[in-house]
């Protein structure tokens, strides 16, 4: 499935302050071919071989390989920086690339989002940039122009497969939870990644900071990062010349702990390159759940109408600065940037450990129907299967009754789903809905004590 916006207009009406001069947007624009940005990339070699990469992240499936079907990076211009992002074929992978204020030598004199095909006669002309050959990127609502000595070649906007955004939202909020846990230089870097198995290797390794380097164990242990199909980090192999390090993120883990996702980050002086690994090679970040408890709450919802309205194009979201401005929490600010974020509205930068702003042809109610999970959970709030007494829900089920209980830990159920991955996929539909149910009950609490 994909899906392709048509954008009429290039950004909002507005009324200056000073003279309230007022300046409207048409579907013209102020030019015949409107640009975010127009300019030159500092260290072309670099850009070339990142870009590259996020286009073979984007035809690749590590899991199950096929032949190359998508080569759609995602392309934001966001105020002083460009970001490409792409996930694999089996939506496995998320790579990006931030290409910083430091390597562009242009001005981003507008911002917003565009996708579009790295086809053949593009990375063909990619491959052959040299450290001295000019590389010129014109990137617009609708293309990317890039100029090479080989000329221009001009990339048209394409659909953008729908599972994409369910994965740019699950990652969002699983990258959230990450902090840095190891720094190695390049050439230990290149040491550790020639030491790693095979692409085709589907094992789960740990890896634990040990001196200058990284060591591998097939169990976990406390600082330790998970590296689920180590062979999927072949895509950062050519930037290596490029780098000066390799940073690794991920969330806290210790012995027993089950896989989990993890970023590997290669950084520049002008941009970094990363690749964000899908807990096991089997799944991809489309089915992961972690946006459920987001989507299922209709104060979260409130919220994000209210942020919305507040975002700019800032390289960083500045949480502190929307709670000041909206009146809302740091807590409930988060919970309404995840739920931008199941819109493509949001992403998360581990480096800056920060949001950032992105708009893809999607709203939040494409994400909900995309999420079978949630709309199940809804059918049985509907249809008067929940009943709560205390920390104890009962939920009548398709196949069956079953008991979800509250606890200090968060919700757990009784029913197979929840018995096989404990929540490590999300909630299952009966914790759904209990939570939508309670949801609902906390808010006529409110609002009665308001009266």
């Amino acid at each position: 499935m994909a899906a392709v916006a048509s954008y009429s207009y290039l950004g909002s009406s507005s009324l200056t302050p000073d003279g309230g001069r007022l300046t409207l947007q048409t579907s013209g624009g102020p030019a015949a071919n409107p640009r975010f940005f127009t300019g030159f990339v500092t260290t072309p070699a670099a850009a070339a071989v990142g870009l590259l990469a996020v286009a073979e992240v984007a035809r690749t499936r590590y899991f199950q390989p096929v032949s190359p079907a998508s080569l759609d990076p995602v392309v934001t211009g966001s105020r002083d920086r460009l970001r490409f992002e792409s996930f694999s074929g089996c939506c496995g992978v998320y790579a990006r690339l931030d290409v910083l204020p430091s390597g562009l030598d242009g001005e981003i004199v507008a911002h917003g989002t565009t996708n579009v095909d790295v086809n053949p006669p593009l990375r063909q002309a990619l491959a052959r940039v040299g450290g001295a050959d000019p590389l010129h990127f014109a990137v617009g609502p609708d293309d990317l122009t890039v100029t090479t000595f080989d000329g221009p070649i001009v990339e048209r906007k394409v659909p953008l497969p729908t599972r994409w955004l369910r994965g740019f939202a699950e990652a969002q909020v699983i990258t959230s939870a990450f902090d840095p846990r190891a720094r190695i230089s390049a050439a230990d870097a290149m040491a550790f990644l020639r030491r790693l198995p095979a692409s085709g290797d589907r094992s789960v390794l740990w890896a634990v900071p040990a001196g200058r380097s990284l060591r591998l164990t097939s169990r976990p242990a406390p600082g330790a990062v998970c590296l689920p199909g180590a062979g999927r980090l072949v895509a950062l192999r050519p930037f290596l010349r490029f780098a000066t390090e390799l940073r690794v993120y991920g969330p806290a883990v210790g012995a027993g702990n089950g896989p989990v996702a993890s970023t590997w980050e290669l950084v520049s002086p002008t941009m970094r390159l990363s690749l964000t690994l899908s807990p096991e090679p089997h799944r991809g970040f489309s089915g992961e759940g972690a946006v459920l408890e987001a989507l299922a709450s209709d104060e979260a919802a409130d919220d994000a109408n209210l942020i919305s309205a507040l975002l700019s194009w800032d390289p960083t979201i500045d949480v502190d600065a929307l709670a000041g401005a909206s009146g809302l929490d740091a807590a409930r600010v988060r919970a309404a940037l995840t739920q931008l974020g199941t819109s493509g509205r949001v992403g998360y930068d581990v480096s800056e450990a920060a949001y950032f702003h992105r708009t893809l042809p999607y709203d939040a109610g494409t994400v909900e129907r995309m999420n079978p999970r949630l709309r199940a959970a809804r059918a049985l709030v509907e249809a008067g299967a929940v009943s709560i007494a205390g920390d104890l829900a009962t939920v009548r089920g398709d196949h069956g009754t079953y008991q979800v209980r509250c606890t200090d830990a968060g919700l757990s159920c009784t029913c197979p789903w929840w018995a096989k991955h404990r929540g490590g996929r999300g909630p299952c539909k009966h914790v759904l809905a209990v939570q939508i149910v309670r949801d609902g009950v906390a808010a006529e609490t409110r609002t009665e004590v308001a009266r």
